[in-house]
């Protein structure tokens, strides 16, 4: 049986590269993440609840500040092209299958999608998952109809896997996930 090697992620995260900058969320990023989250498609693809107004905020700023203590195992990195104005989010987390295995998620306000702010965000934080943490494999867990998240996983270096799916229930729906490996990650891959 492989060994189960834990990461711990550092107290504070900030990555920058391809035009874009990840940072910690901050306090003055409130009215931002209620702009970006309160939002029918995050609310679609996403467990954020909805509506997703200020209370819903200071609670998720809260959790991801817990985040920070010592010994975290998840990062909330802030997407930002200046460093300063959020423009979305990317996480990253071990995953609860094997802890050798980190997932990725992301979400951007409607406002700044397509602009390719996801799939910068996603190679930054995958290169970080490699060189800094070792891990050994960087998955997305993608709904099959979910083509924007599906467009970037294409475009990152994903490819679909023959993993099992995940059966979630969120926000009273069934979500069926389809686990997507980044392609130096060592999983056998399906063609789409």
């Amino acid at each position: 049986m492989p060994s189960q090697r834990e990461y711990v992620l550092p107290s504070t995260i900030r990555l920058s590269g391809d035009g874009i900058v990840l940072r910690e969320w901050a306090e003055t990023d409130l009215s931002a993440l209620v702009e970006l989250y309160d939002d029918p498609e995050i609310d679609r693809w996403t467990p954020v609840p909805s509506p997703f107004d200020t209370t819903a905020a200071r609670e998720y700023l809260a959790r991801a500040h817990e985040g920070r203590e010592e010994g975290r195992k998840k990062a909330q990195l802030v997407i930002t092209t200046d460093g300063e104005q959020p423009r979305g989010e990317v996480l990253l987390f071990p995953s609860e299958l094997d802890a050798r295995d980190v997932e990725l998620a992301y979400g951007v306000g409607s406002r700044h999608r397509r602009q390719g702010l996801s799939s910068r965000a996603v190679r930054l934080l995958v290169d970080y998952a490699r060189r800094q943490q070792g891990v050994r494999r960087v998955l997305l867990r993608i709904e099959p109809g979910n083509s924007p998240s599906i467009a970037v996983a294409c475009a990152t270096g994903f490819q679909l896997t023959d993993d099992e799916p995940i059966t979630l229930e969120v926000k009273g729906r069934q979500m069926r996930l389809l686990t997507w490996c980044h392609q130096n990650g060592g999983a056998e891959s399906l063609s789409l």
